[in-house]
């Protein structure tokens, strides 16, 4: 199957989506969109599909960006907007809530990555950190602090920590909270916050537990899709459950005589979208690529996708998303 050919079977995979999965994915996302990789008007479009979370305060005047740079502390990430094309989405309506990293923040990075992310040829690089900083709707501190996780609209999610009356957010501690703009908050944190930035291939082949799963990629001609934009959630088989089917299947598959049985199977580990685990339970099954839907549950505190427990969920990609099974799922005959 040519990479044209699945990207489109995963346009139709989403569209014929059970609604109840669609709705439940977007109310636990609170808006994902798909793959947003910074566009303007997406992030705009993004903001409107959400409720706001409490009404603007008044005498808040000022929108996001001018708040900022009235503030004094924020003339990297002033500049870091400006150099992404992104100051006039955050000067429209929104509501954002922005994690803002002061100027120590930007300076606590290794030295010379500012400057190397504020070249031209970086911009898409800048694009996805910067819109990992912003989450669509108004969140105010009480709002974050009960949300163990918020998604972003560069469509990855930042986990959130309560520790000792501290809030972190991806690792950065919220050092100022609900600084009131007209189309939003901001909250201000001492560090930058870094999306994943390897695609679920990357990912895949950096943990060194998919080496079959990988192998299985090349042989059936999917690996420059699932490096593609998608996004995608993957639920893949680590070299473990592999190794648990009959004797010679893995060599049998893997022989281009059969690459058709081997896309179908490989198909039926993809779902269409950034679906992470939570949503997947709630939802209770999803439409994969191949066309069959997998079905979840709960099942001794576990997640189960089929007859394959799952673990590790919620592996972030730049592209998507990878929950770990350990069986090889098969499409029913």
């Amino acid at each position: 199957m040519t990479s044209s050919l699945l990207m489109s079977v995963a346009a139709a995979a989403l569209l014929v989506m059970p609604a109840t999965f669609a709705q439940d994915c977007a109310s636990k996302a609170k808006g994902e969109t798909a793959h947003q990789q910074g566009s303007t008007a997406a992030l705009v479009v993004a903001a409107a599909m959400l409720p706001m979370h409490s009404s603007a305060p008044e005498g808040a005047g000022k929108d996001i960006v001018d708040t900022a740079i009235e503030a004094g502390s924020f003339t990297t990430l002033v500049t870091a907007l400006q150099s992404a094309g992104l100051v006039d989405a955050l000067r429209a309506a929104g509501p954002f809530t922005v994690f803002a990293p002061n100027d120590a923040a930007f300076a606590a990075l290794p030295k010379g990555t500012v400057e190397s992310l504020l070249k031209p040829e970086q911009k898409a690089s800048l694009t996805s950190i910067l819109t990992y900083h912003v989450v669509p709707g108004r969140w105010d501190a009480a709002a974050v602090m009960k949300a163990p996780f918020l998604t972003t609209l560069n469509g990855q999610r930042l986990a959130v920590r309560v520790e000792d009356s501290q809030v972190f957010v991806a690792g950065a501690k919220v050092v100022a909270a609900d600084v009131a703009a007209s189309n939003g908050v901001i909250h201000v944190l001492d560090g930058v916050m870094l999306p994943a930035d390897e695609d679920i291939v990357g990912l895949a082949v950096g943990s060194g537990s998919f080496g079959t799963l990988v192998a299985a990629l090349q042989a059936g001609g999917l690996v420059e899709t699932l490096q593609g934009d998608g996004p995608f959630t993957v639920f893949a088989p680590t070299d473990a459950a592999f190794a648990k089917l009959p004797p010679g299947t893995v060599e049998s598959l893997l022989e281009p005589a059969n690459k058709a049985q081997l896309v179908e199977i490989l198909e039926l580990h993809v779902v269409s979208g950034r679906v992470y685990s939570d949503a997947v339970v709630k939802a209770g099954s999803a439409a994969t690529l191949q066309g069959q839907a997998l079905s979840f549950k709960v099942r001794d505190g576990k997640v189960v996708v089929g007859t394959a427990n799952v673990g590790p969920a919620d592996l972030q990609a730049s592209n998507g998303v990878v929950h770990v099974i350990d069986e090889v799922l098969l499409p029913k005959s």
